[in-house]
């Protein structure tokens, strides 16, 4: 449940620039801490160059690290410099402690729920390195058994900007609690993100229904396949401004073209992805999303806040899996220590 949804470019050009009306720009968010909700997942990566042989051995470099969109956008936003990212997840007890203990060395207060029924939700991801092709076998595990349950309006005290992983919104009772936190959010005058996750889970909602419950949302972070197919329009431009009008702010990403922001039915910047060498784009959306919303919350500007998503996402592609650091396997993590 990690997405690859841009930010940073193999081939891309290096800069940046705006378009579009500074009358447009709404500014940056004001300062305080950035709560997430979603998904900690634990990621199997294999890297393997050509086509998977059927029925034999492919060679592979495999690695075992902690991934989760909504894990993964926290870790880039306490990179990028913001100094108070929480995130509520749950986990399953197998590998709890690991992923507690791989969240507070990337700067992330957890808060997370520990399932004695469930297994954490694991993704296994295939990496054609000769083709860039990626291919996900997900179980989403203790992710989708959140629930109200969960959710506490006290969760927001100190709370500037609420982060909603868009993985929540396909299952019940995980949905409802995304809508619960999404209304206290609102009541509290707190500012509410949410990435679309996954146009297969959208295709599988419905986007009617997706998009209904996506009412109330601030800011939209789609991926320009996700804006396409949310509206029907090709050009990530045309999507962006017509998913704009419906949501105060739309921030597509767009690989490695950069990205582009939308307010009020007008594009009003487009940046450009640094040029940087690829081992792996697994995460590099949720990069974006975690440097996007940590410069907002410095205060930046629109196009100041996509620069600092793209650099994030430049990162991201640097590494194996979808996180700043990599962690040790679950089997050889220590207990982390309490506090």
């Amino acid at each position: 449940m990690d997405s690859d949804r841009g930010g940073g470019s193999s081939d891309g050009g290096a800069g940046s620039g705006t378009d579009g009306s500074p009358g447009g720009d709404p500014g940056g968010l004001r300062g305080g801490g950035l709560l997430v909700v979603g998904d900690v997942v634990t990621d199997v990566v294999a890297r393997h160059r050509g086509p998977l042989a059927p029925a034999t051995d492919t060679p592979a470099d495999i690695r075992t690290v902690p991934g989760g969109a909504g894990a993964n956008a926290a870790c880039w936003a306490a990179r990028s410099g913001c100094a108070d990212v929480r995130l509520l997840a749950r986990v399953g007890q197998d590998s709890a402690a690991w992923h507690d203990l791989s969240l507070r060395r990337s700067g992330v207060r957890p808060l997370l729920i520990t399932d004695a029924d469930a297994p954490t939700a694991t993704v296994i991801s295939l990496v054609d390195t000769a083709t860039a092709e990626r291919t996900f076998l997900t179980d989403s595990g203790a992710v989708h058994r959140m629930s109200p349950a969960d959710w506490s309006p006290d969760l927001l005290d100190g709370v500037a900007h609420l982060h909603l992983s868009g993985y929540l919104l396909f299952a019940d009772p995980c949905r409802q609690l995304a809508l619960a936190a999404r209304e206290s959010a609102r009541s509290a005058g707190i500012t509410v993100s949410l990435d679309p996750a996954s146009t297969g889970f959208i295709g599988a909602l419905g986007i009617e229904e997706f998009l209904a419950l996506a009412e109330g949302i601030d800011v939209l972070l789609p991926n320009a396949a996700e804006a396409a197919f949310l509206t029907g329009l090709p050009e990530p431009a045309d999507a962006a401004v017509k998913l704009s009008r419906r949501f105060p702010m739309v921030a597509v990403t767009l690989g490695a073209a950069g990205a582009l922001v939308a307010v009020g039915g007008e594009v009003v910047a487009r940046t450009a992805a640094p040029e940087v060498r690829a081992l792996d784009s697994t995460g590099a959306g949720d990069a974006f999303t975690g440097g996007f919303l940590a410069a907002r919350l410095r205060g930046a500007a629109t196009a100041e806040a996509a620069e600092a998503g793209c650099r994030a996402g430049a990162c991201a592609v640097g590494v194996v899996g979808g996180r700043p650091g990599a962690g040790r396997p679950p089997h050889a993590s220590p207990r982390p220590q309490a506090g």
